[in-house]
């Protein structure tokens, strides 16, 4: 059984195991409203690790951008005018943080 409180409209806005000051009513585990509820909160913390992590893979992209134009592998002309700007924008808002150096933590442990 679930503890739920609803918004004006009735949608449920809380849904708790144990019982609170605001609840209004209960709900059985398998009611349609809580099945909806734990399918959306999954979906969105799913969401949130996603977002991180491509946070922390436009991180590793930059660098390994760097990485390869320093040795000469690319340059940054082969690549198209949008995503030049884009780098240089990068570049520059990194060069006024103090570069590369703070970026990746030195303990941080993986493949790259």
């Amino acid at each position: 059984m679930f503890y739920v409180q609803r918004d004006a409209q009735g949608l449920l806005i809380r849904v708790e195991a144990a019982a609170y000051a605001e609840a209004t009513e209960t709900l059985p585990a398998d009611h349609h409203e809580i099945q909806a509820w734990y399918a959306n909160e999954v979906m969105e913390v799913s969401l949130k690790q996603l977002k991180q992590s491509d946070l922390e893979m436009i991180r590793v992209l930059d660098d390994l951008i760097q990485v390869l134009t320093s040795k000469g592998v690319i340059r940054v002309t082969d690549l198209p005018a949008a995503a030049q700007a884009k780098l240089m924008d990068r570049n520059q808002a990194r060069e006024a943080l103090g570069g590369l150096s703070h970026l990746i933590d030195d303990e941080e442990t993986g493949l790259i």
